[in-house]
């Protein structure tokens, strides 16, 4: 039997399987439920210090589907932090840890550039029991003004400073989550381990405009008739998180690296332990699929595991990584195979009236 756990940073996880910090895991009820249905850990929802004012609107979702409108492959959400006072959360907080002592319960914490805030959340969640902390540097929209979130996960001098505040003021775990909108996520990420961060959580959300109602021609979501730009999420942008993720892991070798973005099955989730993340989060799927997918990723994950005689998940975290090389290179080992016996041929000379058919040539899957 393929054992799932895993030990990642001294938190032992009885599956690599995370909710992601959202409405799946915002309160005391939610969470709990997390840890009765089987998910590995838990990242509540975001919370800072009372002083920051948190007010969400509605709509604040919009889904983006497949032409024929029957499946939804993409999610876009203008919501903000937790609206919930920090007293209700330390309570939830010490409540869960109470009934739920082997669940792994991560804070999300936010705060303006201020040591001072940054520090006393800190140490207030610290007090609750929570096993570990994730220092959102990455919420795409909401508070830019006061340099939070994504504002401040795009300034790597910001990101090694404020981790290097929180690592001094606990002795828990400390991941940083890293934003997508960014040139080089390797940048932010380098700086969150040099401030202290014992590892990093990505992708987040991707700024983005889901789209426009053709009837209304207002963006969608629509609040009083206007939109702003927001996170986008699920199936469409697992193939930028894949990426990012990767990059990060072949830039620092030993990365711990909470891998997230579009899962949507098993996988998915899969692929991203292939490519070097020892635990994974969810966080739309849950909100479209309810908190009972993990039984579908478990199962899945399972049946890999025994398939390719996996003992264990730390078995093949990054197995995959050793195949990405450069264009160059794959230039030279296809001369090398002589897979095109005819000799070099301008492929761009194949292209024609049936770019279908000569698209299925070229591709893999």
């Amino acid at each position: 039997m393929a054992d799932l756990s895993i030990n990642v940073n001294g938190m032992s996880f009885s599956n690599p399987f995370v909710i992601g910090s959202g409405p799946p895991g915002t309160n005391y009820k939610t969470i709990a439920r997390c840890f009765k249905l089987g998910w590995g850990g838990v990242v509540a929802k975001t919370i800072s210090l009372d002083t920051t004012e948190v007010v969400n609107v509605a709509p604040r979702y919009g889904k983006l589907r497949t032409p024929d409108g029957s499946q939804v492959y993409g999610f876009q959400n203008i919501e903000l932090i937790s609206d919930r006072g920090l007293e209700d959360w330390l309570d939830d907080f010490k409540r869960l840890k109470d009934d739920y002592p082997e669940g792994i319960l991560i804070a999300s914490i936010m705060e303006q550039h201020n040591k001072d805030r940054w520090q006393e959340l800190t140490g207030i969640v610290a007090e609750t029991g929570v096993d570990a902390f994730e220092l959102n540097f990455s919420c795409p929209h909401g508070h830019p003004e006061d340099n939070m979130g994504a504002a401040m996960g795009q300034n790597p001098a910001i990101v090694e400073e404020v981790t290097r505040w929180v690592v001094e003021a606990t002795d828990l775990p400390i991941w940083a989550k890293m934003t997508p909108n960014i040139q080089d996520i390797r940048v932010p990420a380098r700086a969150a381990i040099a401030g202290g961060a014992h590892g990093v959580s990505a992708i987040n959300t991707i700024l983005a405009v889901t789209g426009v109602d053709l009837k209304t021609l207002r963006p969608v979501p629509t609040v009083e008739g206007r939109s702003t730009p927001g996170g986008f999420s699920y199936g469409a942008v697992k193939p930028i998180a894949l990426r990012m993720c990767s990059e990060m892991v072949i830039d620092q070798p030993e990365l711990e690296l909470s891998g997230i973005g579009g899962v949507m099955c098993a996988n998915d989730a899969i692929e991203f332990i292939l490519l070097g993340s020892s635990t994974v989060q969810v966080c739309t799927g849950a909100m479209l699929q309810g908190h009972g997918m993990v039984k579908g990723l478990i199962e899945g994950l399972e049946s890999f595991m025994e398939e390719h005689g996996f003992s264990t998940v730390r078995d093949f975290v990054g197995e995959s990584l050793q195949y990405f090389t450069t264009h160059h290179d794959l230039v030279e080992r296809q001369k090398q195979a002589r897979i095109e016996r005819a000799g070099q041929r301008n492929r761009d000379n194949e292209w024609g009236d049936d770019l279908a058919s000569v698209t299925d040539k070229l591709t893999t899957n």
